[in-house]
């Protein structure tokens, strides 16, 4: 999936973990991701920074197109430790469509109704792109992707012809968010769904997107779709989960984010105990719960994947590289080399984005051109640990045509 208090407007396109206004809905309970957050910090974006509703000039915004709207500047780091907000619009698509607990309309699983808006260098959207081929989705939600960098308003389709997404025909994904919200007042994030005849957003509460994935559109799994979630595994799943989050996901931002000596150095102790504690947890055994491949696994996959390219140069995550620690590194390549996972993976747009946007972490918005990436395909012998990546299911088949990475992209 998915900025300066004083600079940076509240519209402006992000990663997922961005507050609900006062007039979204409120379903609870909140996920267990979102349960694992430090503390709650109404009124901040979804790097946890607060949002002022103000445009990079520091004046109100008023959705016009100016040359300060349609800047990338902006600061991340607003000094102390970083606290992400994790509220989002908490609407669900259900195999009934049952309306939520608190009032939230019901949107029922219906093919081809809903496309799925997911850039490819945000984490947070990378896993709901690689469930969605996982488990053969494709033919029932499309997928669009927007470039790796965005203006100050939100996140743009400029990769795609004409500036514009070739199925809702916007050019920006906070078009689909003022649809439904007119007046939204937080970050536009990816990942989102948006319900293709209305044109709106239905919800970017991007953990309960890839937990519905598996749980809701069960009737369209492709013939050997994995269990990415089974019944049996899901207190543990969620157990593992919230310290995965907590400390690795969102704690490489947490690092790269810090805003005084102090809450870096508690931040770097706090991710490398968790990254010691995963190397040990899969030094004996393949995947992180089970046999095969769960939701766990997708979650950590996508902040490995980035670790070695940004996070341990970009956000200062540099005890060591990913790729010194024997487990882990074979536990990355095994998922990379799994299909469905590297072949989502687009080096080139996670570093731009990366190293373009944070300007005050990277003022001079150089892309790095390392590090050298063939070792993800690498023999990593974790077959040996016994467990299949699929349990009993199969692999996806190729990747849908006009959803590939590009080459020289990946680790090719």
């Amino acid at each position: 999936m998915s900025e300066k208090a004083s600079t940076v407007e509240a519209h402006r396109g992000r990663h997922a973990g961005e507050p609900r206004s006062r007039e979204l809905h409120a379903a609870e309970p909140r996920s267990t991701e979102q349960q694992g957050t430090d503390q709650q910090s109404a009124g901040q974006d979804s790097t946890g920074q607060q949002s002022t509703g103000q445009d990079s000039t520091g004046q109100q915004s008023t959705g016009q197109d100016s040359t300060e709207q349609l800047s990338t500047k902006g600061a991340y780091v607003t000094g102390g430790e970083f606290n992400r907000d994790t509220h989002y619009i908490e609407d669900r698509i259900t195999r009934d469509g049952t309306p939520g607990p608190n009032g939230e309309p019901g949107w029922p699983v219906e093919p081809g109704r809903y496309r799925l808006i997911a850039a490819r260098a945000c984490p947070w959207a990378n896993r709901t792109v690689i469930v969605r081929r996982l488990l053969g989705l494709e033919d029932v939600i499309s997928l669009g992707q927007p470039g790796p960098t965005h203006d100050a308003r939100s996140w743009t389709f400029d990769l795609d012809a004409d500036g514009k997404d070739p199925v809702l025909g916007i050019e920006r994904l906070q078009e689909a968010y003022f649809r439904r919200f007119p007046d939204y007042p937080r970050g536009i994030t990816v990942p989102a769904v948006v319900d293709v005849a209305s044109g709106a957003v239905v919800t970017n509460n991007y953990p309960q997107i890839t937990l519905d994935f598996s749980t809701e559109w069960t009737d369209f799994h492709r013939p050997g779709a994995p269990q990415l979630y089974p019944e049996h595994l899901r207190e543990e799943i969620d157990s593992v989960n919230k310290r995965v989050f907590t400390e690795v996901n969102n704690g490489v931002y947490r690092c790269g984010f810090a805003g005084s000596q102090e809450a870096y150095d508690a931040a770097y102790t706090r991710l490398w105990d968790a990254m010691d504690w995963l190397e040990e947890r899969l030094t004996g055994q393949r995947y992180l719960v089970g046999d095969s491949i769960t939701e766990a696994d997708i979650r950590l996959f996508t902040t490995l994947a980035r670790f070695d390219a940004v996070y341990h140069g970009h956000f200062k995550c540099n005890r060591n590289k990913l790729s010194e620690m024997p487990a882990l590194w074979g536990y990355a390549r095994d998922l990379f080399q799994t299909p469905g996972f590297g072949d989502t993976i687009d080096f080139v747009q996670i570093k731009q984005h990366y190293y373009i946007v944070h300007e005050d972490i990277n003022p001079t918005q150089i892309v790095p051109a390392g590090p050298e990436l063939s070792g993800w395909l690498t023999p990593h012998r974790r077959e040996s640990l016994g467990g299949s990546p699929f349990g009993g299911g199969t692999p996806p088949g190729p990747v849908r045509a006009g959803e590939e990475v590009a080459a020289g992209h990946g680790a090719a």
